[in-house]
């Protein structure tokens, strides 16, 4: 059984092993996956962090060993959270710049390093100051932060992002593992009755005529919702949908809402 890490700041998966194929989600730097199948050209894997599978170009592949990848599991990461991120590699020059929700592999605070397989990387920029104390503010801060960023199906950064995506990357920086696409996601959790019970950090399903699960966003404030739609965006929600006040119409059709967060 083999074993990789992203040292790339975005990896495509895509559904085929074809560069015309589909992207279904990205890989960040410093996440690690396991080897399923390969071809002389393309590998396919599946994440650690939340079991997602997909194809990988063979180019973008580094190996990692059963020392590192146990030592990996068994502490726990450091994660970048300002939306853009630089960090030098030893023996190289220029810089490489990643994004939020990257993982800083074996962060030392004091010396600014990190260690992707055999390889030292340093932190330049700075890693952001948060406050815990309340996290449900804490995930609509970091909601905030993609703001604008254009909708990008399989995308998971500030380049281009899915409504899943956006929803799965702002809890995996609070510390919660979600899973990739939305219809895995509305399984999780407390169901909720009525909209007017969400608090902020709820995420709110919407769907299709015959139940299909096929868009989520993170509520905000009472009345108002954050999603990836065209860009990432805020909009009015009701117990009847998303409100476009651009469009003047409904545009998601509200199907549960679900509460992650126990408190």
């Amino acid at each position: 059984m083999a074993f990789g890490i992203a040292d790339l700041s975005i990896i495509p998966m895509r559904r085929e092993p074809s560069e015309r194929s589909e992207m279904v989600s990205q890989i960040l730097f410093g996440e690690l996956y396991e080897i399923l199948e390969e071809t002389e050209k393309w590998i396919y894997v599946r994440l650690f962090h939340d079991g997602y599978e997909g194809w990988i170009d063979r180019k973008m592949y580094v190996c990692v060993n059963d020392e590192y990848l146990q030592t990996y599991q068994s502490n726990i990461q450091v994660l970048a959270t300002e939306v853009f991120n630089i960090v030098t590699k030893e023996g190289e020059w220029g810089n490489k710049l990643l994004v939020s929700g990257s993982v800083f592999p074996f962060y030392n605070a004091d010396t600014k390093k990190m260690r992707i397989g055999n390889d030292v990387y340093t932190l330049v920029s700075k890693i952001k100051k948060v406050n815990v104390q309340n996290l449900r503010d804490l995930l609509v801060s970091y909601a905030l932060m993609y703001y604008n960023t254009p909708y990008l199906w399989g995308g998971r950064s500030p380049y281009g992002i899915d409504c899943s995506g956006l929803s799965q990357i702002i809890y995996r920086l609070c510390g919660i593992n979600l899973p990739r696409d939305a219809s895995q996601q509305v399984v999780w959790g407390q169901d909720l009755s009525f909209v007017e019970e969400a608090l902020p950090g709820d995420l709110a399903f919407f769907g299709d005529e015959i139940g299909n699960i096929t868009h989520v966003g993170i509520i905000w404030e009472q009345n108002r919702i954050i999603h990836a739609s065209g860009r990432v965006r805020v909009d009015r929600i009701d117990h009847q949908g998303i409100y476009n006040e651009e469009l003047k119409r409904y545009t998601h059709n509200l199907k549960v809402i679900r509460r992650i967060l126990n408190s």
